[in-house]
């Protein structure tokens, strides 16, 4: 439990609303609206009231009683259509009141962050935790939306995020429902979506997401990524804007996933943090396998995260390297690691700066410390993170001349066995013996039943083999000689 001075919370604004921008028209009354609606209800009235109350400061008097003077109430409203966008009429016409009554931010629209002590971090290395998950998706893919949230800001900043494991990391992630302990309740479904704390000691940075919606990391439902792109911005220190071309705008909307921020989102992390310069560096945790040890990545590389997400994503090669998966696509890598929510990724040459091409297969081979890279009629091998000598011929391994590239190869764990795919036929390497078992290969469909297409990459984990075809990834009991499960390749990514 720490204990904080509460500052006012930044919640996302997610209104999914239509509006328009017109002239300023005569002030009406309170409760007038037109001919069509007929002016306000009571409830109407009641919810404008404590809509106005909480993100544009009308003042409520006490004993709970509203203040409803015309001339203040209208002044509010008129504030609050001009944020939007809406024609300032002051009254509450039906378009104000279908603002109102969309799902929005948890404080002040006209609330600056002067207000709430510090305006930004005065560390360049800030660190994050997730506490509570949300049970609408896997846990490794909450990490993984989050950790890319956090890289939007990371990628245009001098800023860096690094993963912790404990509750009094910077920024405390948490799902959580209604009243949840900082005096800012969430009200269910499709109300308040989110929040944040601007930076500081305490609670500064916080944010929290409402789990009585529906997360997603998809167009269905609310996408967390891009929600929480938005919180982190505010726990950055960064305000609402009224543009809507700002990821700081206070609606929900889809957006190109690939370049959320706007010109003036950018300038404003500037003036707060000043510009990169580099490539942040990515802080890894000590348990990280010996035999893993993490590459720096060159000043300049893409963040492919549509790619990356992408339903029809295959994967050229796939392997394990200590506690870390590879997933090699054309000229470009993912590394995973298991216990960690980031993915580091970037061209090839990135990480292996002896290699400028795509990779057809690979596997590693545990107990020597050893990655085999295969290309063509050529592969590398990787020790450590480095490749070691020159490209060597694939014939080094006993393959027949006719042989010019492998689809696919897979060590099994445990064993002296490798086995290798070309097409619909393989092969069964001994890596004691440094020879193939048998000269000849032999057909897939006799020994691999229910693998009915031609395998891109396969990789051996926790006693199965998983075939990758297309984008899809087969679960293969080697035992039992079947398929036993099925999923979407990119989910190896988080996805």
């Amino acid at each position: 439990m720490r204990y904080v001075t509460l500052s006012w919370p930044v919640a996302l604004a997610l209104v999914l609303a239509h509006t328009c921008r017109g002239a300023p028209v005569a002030e009406t009354t309170v409760g007038s609206g037109d001919a069509r609606h007929g002016g306000p209800t009571q409830s109407e009235l009641r919810m404008a009231t404590e809509y106005l109350e909480r993100y544009y400061s009308l003042k409520g008097e006490r004993h709970g009683r509203r203040r409803r003077s015309e001339s203040t109430f209208s002044a509010k409203v008129r504030d609050m259509q001009r944020f939007f966008g809406l024609n300032v009429t002051g009254s509450l016409d039906p378009a104000t009141l279908e603002v109102m009554r969309m799902p929005r931010c948890g404080v002040s629209d006209v609330q600056e962050y002067s207000d709430q002590g510090p305006k930004r971090w005065t560390k360049r290395v800030v660190s994050y935790s997730i506490g509570k998950y949300t049970a609408d998706m896997p846990e490794r893919t909450v990490e993984h939306l989050i950790g890319s949230a956090l890289n939007v800001w990371a990628s245009a900043s001098s800023l860096t995020f690094v993963r912790s494991f404990s509750r009094s990391a910077n920024i405390l992630v948490d799902f959580v429902t209604r009243e949840h302990g900082d005096s800012y309740p969430f009200d269910g479904p499709m109300g308040t979506l989110a929040h944040a704390y601007g930076p500081g000691e305490g609670i500064g940075g916080d944010t929290h997401f409402d789990d009585d919606e529906v997360w997603t990391s998809g167009s269905d439902g609310l996408n967390l990524y891009v929600v929480a792109a938005h919180e982190f911005g505010h726990a950055l220190g960064l305000s609402h804007s009224n543009n809507p071309e700002s990821l700081m705008y206070p609606t929900y909307k889809k957006r190109n996933q690939q370049n959320l921020l706007s010109r003036e989102d950018t300038l404003k992390l500037s003036i707060l943090y000043g510009t990169r310069t580099g490539l942040p560096y990515h802080y890894s945790r000590p348990s990280w396998s010996p035999f893993y040890n993490p590459w720096h990545l060159s000043p300049r590389f893409p963040l492919l995260l549509q790619d990356k997400c992408n339903p029809n994503l295959s994967f050229d090669a796939v392997t394990t390297m200590g506690e870390s998966t590879l997933f090699f696509k054309d000229k470009y890598l993912w590394i995973k690691h298991k216990q960690q929510c980031d993915t580091k990724e970037g061209p090839i040459k990135n990480f292996m700066p002896k290699i400028d091409s795509s990779i057809d297969a690979t596997y590693s081979v545990p107990n020597k410390s050893t990655v085999y890279l295969f290309k063509g009629p050529k592969f590398w091998t990787l020790r450590g993170s480095q490749v070691r000598g020159k490209a060597k011929s694939i014939h080094k391994f006993g393959f027949p001349k006719q042989v010019e590239r492998l689809d696919a190869a897979v060590h099994m764990d445990g064993t002296d066995h490798t086995l290798f795919f070309t097409q619909h036929l393989y092969w069964s390497y001994n890596e004691h013996r440094r020879a193939m078992e048998d000269p000849h290969p032999r057909y897939m469909k006799a020994d691999f039943p229910g693998v009915n297409s031609s395998v891109s990459a396969a990789v051996h984990q926790d006693g199965f083999i998983y075939f990758f075809s297309g984008p899809v990834v087969l679960k293969y009991d080697y035992k039992k000689k079947q398929v036993v499960g099925a999923d979407k390749a990119n989910s190896w990514l988080g996805c």
